[in-house]
């Protein structure tokens, strides 16, 4: 079992990792920013180095400043989190290469399914579904043009790189198509110094679900169900919840099926996340791989019991999985809601301060994953997310009165949040039908 962990990251992630660690009797190693040296983590850990300044540049993507941090405390692994330096390949090597284990999957893995066209094609070996489109990338406009009309528009234009920041576009004709191909490619260029691009058909009005997996270094792998995180703004996810309910059991073991598949065939070991759109058929299309453990991992745990940031360390100390697929049990509904500190009603523009007054809500079924205090003062410098709110009810309907009420208790005074505009999305009635897909919050809240 590993000794001491470093986390490579902050905020509530970071805690969470702490407290995983700390139940196993691993000690831990905190970094943080100038910024961030009064923050949760940094006061919860057994050791805390700072790494640099506020912007993350020069700390929390600073591989150097890092790495000098793991070799100046004897810390034999660390824990990327999400974010930050969590599928940076190079990082992953350099960490390799040093004698540290990386908590997540080998580099050369990284670095594969972080490329999308090549991720697709690997999947599409692994007898995944992908959606219709280019068989790698696309270097002319002709070349475009010809597929577009072979596989019928509407079709999307899309960099390689970039991960869910990637520049993509929707196009609805070929007049559309030989507009943005050179802007596609300009502003992936400009944003990720390079300009790859591929192209494949627009799944219209899809779900985005997407499938927890677990794979140790010995060959076996299980799934942990699914997630539906629909409910986006401008492609980030503000609701997820697990079961989703636009599947049906012959869907949801189909899935499973396919992800643990792929998982064995590519090799892939610790926590990832295969992620599909799934159209209103109930067909399902590969649309990327994540290579480390998400936000909304507490849904799964919730209905499963099964500690996600323990069973990752757990496989990179390089023992086997403690359970197979016929042991992994699903209980009833979970939902989590991402608190922001953000104002909806400004374009929600992101609202730093020093919190004033804090309440968490409790009560049975509902967890609070946070990194704040009263008297803490929110950088500026950093992703806006302050917490995430999980339920655990019966079902859906009890899942969203629960998480209507968690909201509605808690209290966070000296900054403005995105509750009201959570407990908006609970009270809408086609949400509460399960009548929603990938555009609900642009077609709804305008």
């Amino acid at each position: 079992m590993l000794k001491k962990v470093l986390i490579a990251n902050r905020g509530e992630i970071a805690v969470r990792i702490i407290r995983a660690c700390r139940e196993m009797g691993i000690r831990t190693v905190a970094i943080y920013s100038e910024i961030d040296k009064n923050a949760l983590h940094t006061k919860l850990a057994d050791e805390a180095v700072c790494i640099g300044p506020a912007p993350s540049n020069k700390s929390y993507l600073n591989m150097k400043a890092i790495l000098e941090a793991a070799c100046l405390t004897g810390a034999d692994s660390i824990h990327p989190g999400f974010g930050f330096l969590s599928e940076n390949s190079n990082f992953a090597k350099i960490c390799e290469e040093m004698g540290i284990k990386f908590i997540g999957p080998n580099y050369k893995l990284i670095e594969l399914l972080g490329n999308k066209s090549k991720a697709k094609e690997t999947m599409k070996r692994a007898g995944v579904p992908v959606v219709p489109g280019s068989d790698g990338l696309i270097y002319s406009k002709e070349q475009a043009v010809n597929l577009a009309e072979k596989i019928k528009y509407p079709v999307m234009l899309k960099a390689t790189a970039g991960g869910s920041r990637k520049k993509k576009k929707e196009v609805k004709n070929k007049e559309e198509l030989e507009k943005e191909y050179d802007l596609v490619k300009q502003e992936a260029k400009i944003s990720f110094n390079d300009d790859s691009i591929y192209l494949e058909k627009f799944v219209e009005n899809p779900r985005h679900v997407e499938i927890q997996v677990l794979g140790d270094e010995h060959g076996n792998a299980v799934h942990l169900g699914e997630r539906d995180c629909s409910i986006q703004r401008r492609n980030q996810k503000v609701l997820e919840e697990t079961p989703s309910s636009i599947l049906d059991e012959k869907t949801r073991k189909k899935m499973g099926e396919v992800a643990v598949k792929a998982v064995k065939e590519i090799g892939y070991t610790n926590a990832g996340t295969i992620e599909f759109l799934v159209d209103k058929n109930k067909d399902f299309y590969f649309m990327e791989m994540n290579t480390r453990v998400q936000v909304e991992h507490p849904v799964t745990e919730m209905v499963t019991g099964i500690d996600i940031i323990k069973e990752q360390i757990k496989i990179a100390s390089g023992e086997k999985l403690s359970f197979e697929q016929k042991d992994i049990v699903f209980t009833g509904h979970s939902m989590e809601a991402r608190i922001n500190a953000e104002n909806p009603d400004k374009n929600f523009m992101p609202c730093p301060g020093t919190i004033t007054e804090l309440h968490l809500p409790g009560g049975n079924g509902v967890r609070v994953d946070t990194a704040i205090y009263t008297g803490y003062t929110i950088p500026p410098t950093y992703d806006s997310m302050i917490a995430k709110i999980i339920v655990h009810g019966k079902d859906r309907n009890e899942s969203i009165a629960k998480l209507k009420s968690a909201i509605s208790e808690l209290v966070v005074d000296g900054i403005t949040t995105n509750t009201d505009f959570i407990l908006k999305i609970l009270d809408d009635e086609d949400f509460k039908k399960n009548n929603y897909d990938t555009s609900f919050i642009a077609k709804k809240f305008k």
